[in-house]
């Protein structure tokens, strides 16, 4: 059964208030809305959890759950090791119970697709697979929902593009020469990182009823691979396996700068999320720092520590309602490990 602690508390800035243990599975991905929790593990199951209690599950066949996305419209999409997306949406009778909505790429589109030579990619040597599928793990999604569209980023390097009406593949692009580990959409641009070293920037564009992408920018070349990305309203942040985060702000003639990196984690950063002029790094290290922005300077100015395994996923989210504490407002942060517990931390926004 998990167990939950909401009383174990840390400092009077930073502070643990809730954690969620179920010895079933290691925690990789993680997505919250402002009272549902979604984590999901590698024994294939997906949990639901209401102030930290679990509300729902759902199970897919296959494939250790490696991201998650809720839409406005509450239709889940994971992706998988297995290298399929998968799609989900509670009953309008019982929100507690979710279905499988579909999969990406549908069977009917594979079918479809299976009998025209040119569909056929080579995926690896001597191999080849359909354009519209991944051939190896989907290791993040990226939800633009006012364009109606879904990325997904994949081990076999490429980044597809979904439309969420109908669930088709409409576009991929083969994004980097290793496993893309990273994708972060915002506005018209695609943000991808990758173990090849690099992040580069992809521009979306709208030809008649197509979209299309061109590459714009490489903002990076490293040895150390690329493991995270987050955009902020301001900049973009990308975490490499050597421990260090980089990033870059628009500048003139919307052409991204570089602008410094920042580092405190021993090993690899794993994840990232961002609120404000807050920064979170998860990292291989257990620990989470937080970062706090001035200017260009970032500010280490907590460690949250307490994982006794590698933090693998971060969520953050801006409390709704009334102000608390007497005007003390706080983000919550959830932090998922594969030590098998998600964490609740409560964090001054300023």
């Amino acid at each position: 059964m998990p167990r939950s602690d909401p009383t174990r508390g840390y400092s009077d800035g930073d502070s643990l208030v809730g954690e969620i243990v179920r010895e079933e599975g290691h925690i990789y991905s993680l997505a919250a809305t402002n009272d549902l929790l979604y984590t999901g593990s590698d024994n294939n199951y997906i949990r639901v959890w209401k102030n930290l209690n679990e509300f729902s599950g759902f199970k897919s066949n296959s494939g250790l759950v490696k991201a998650i996305v809720i839409s406005r419209e509450e239709k889940v999409f994971t992706g998988h090791q297995d290298g399929k997306i998968r799609v989900w949406k509670t009953s309008s009778k019982n929100p507690r119970v979710y279905t499988r909505a579909g999969s990406l790429p549908a069977l009917k589109d594979v079918l479809k697709s299976s009998v025209k030579p040119s569909n056929y990619v080579e995926v690896r040597r001597r191999r080849t697979a359909l354009w519209i599928k991944h051939s190896d793990a989907v290791s993040c999604l990226s939800l633009v929902e006012d364009q109606g569209l879904l990325y997904s980023a994949s081990w076999d390097r490429t980044v597809k593009v979904w439309r969420i009406h109908d669930l088709k593949c409409i576009e991929s692009i083969k994004a980097h020469d290793d496993a893309v580990n990273s994708v972060a959409a915002a506005e018209s641009l695609v943000f991808t990182g990758s173990a090849d070293g690099t992040v580069k920037v992809w521009k979306r564009e709208i030809r008649g009823k197509r979209t299309a992408h061109s590459l714009v920018q490489t903002l990076l070349k490293q040895e150390s691979a690329v493991t995270a990305l987050v955009v902020s309203h301001v900049a973009v942040y990308s975490g490499s396996s050597d421990g260090a985060v980089n990033f870059w702000e628009m500048g003139e003639k919307k052409v991204l700068k570089h602008y410094g990196v920042f580092k405190k984690h021993r090993l690899a950063v794993l994840c990232l999320a961002a609120a404000g002029k807050l920064l979170f790094s998860g990292a291989a290290d257990k620990k989470i720092c937080v970062w706090r922005r001035e200017g260009k300077v970032h500010t280490c100015v907590s460690v949250l520590t307490g994982h006794t395994g590698p933090v693998k996923c971060l969520a953050v989210v801006e409390p709704s309602g009334e102000e608390e504490d007497g005007g003390d407002e706080r983000l919550v942060l959830y932090s998922g490990s594969l030590d098998k517990s998600v964490k609740v931390w409560r964090v001054p926004r300023h």
